[in-house]
């Protein structure tokens, strides 16, 4: 869907890992190795979206940070188009909806660091209908795509975990 409109295939990754969890920050380096390209053909793409507004950058030492601009007026669409082809408009809509006493649904492994992956991994906070979960997991599979990976922990050993912002995205909190 999102390479029929943007056929750049390195803005579409900048805008997956930027916009999926927008805590997210990376330096012009560390983004050519982790998307396998050139630092050049990154820098353009870096360029584009920070002239546009939609990313921003500060500097750190020699390096230059870059991270998603919240106050674009074009934010919140584009998260929801990444998040909806990145199938987590699936996991929200299928799955976290009727889970029983369900408190808190964290995203993380790939996709919380803003990277597209074919698992989804999560982790739910709560009292859970697991029967439901496994009936919904299945149904959210098939329209997403994607496999769907969770762990499930109580209250009260969430309570002892540390669930940072980076590497862990908040996705429901009820």
């Amino acid at each position: 869907m999102l390479e029929a409109l943007i056929t750049s295939k390195t803005r579409i990754k900048l805008l997956l890992k930027f916009f999926l969890n927008p805590n997210t920050s990376a330096y012009l380096r560390g983004l050519a190795t982790e998307f396998d390209e050139s630092s050049n053909s990154v820098r353009l793409e870096l360029n584009r979206l920070e002239e546009a507004g939609m990313i921003k950058s500060v500097s750190e030492g020699n390096k230059k940070v870059f991270q998603v601009n919240k106050k674009h007026s074009l934010y919140n669409s584009i998260q929801q188009i990444v998040r909806k082809y990145a199938g987590i408009d699936q996991i929200v809509d299928n799955i976290v909806k009727g889970l029983g006493n369900l408190e808190k649904a964290y995203l993380t492994g790939d996709l919380a660091k803003g990277k597209n992956g074919d698992i989804i991994d999560l982790i739910l906070v709560g009292d859970i209908n697991k029967s439901y979960l496994l009936e919904t997991v299945s149904k959210a599979e098939k329209a997403s795509g994607k496999k769907i990976k969770y762990i499930i922990y109580t209250n009260e050993e969430a309570l002892k975990l540390s669930f940072n912002s980076k590497e862990f995205l908040l996705i429901y909190n009820g």
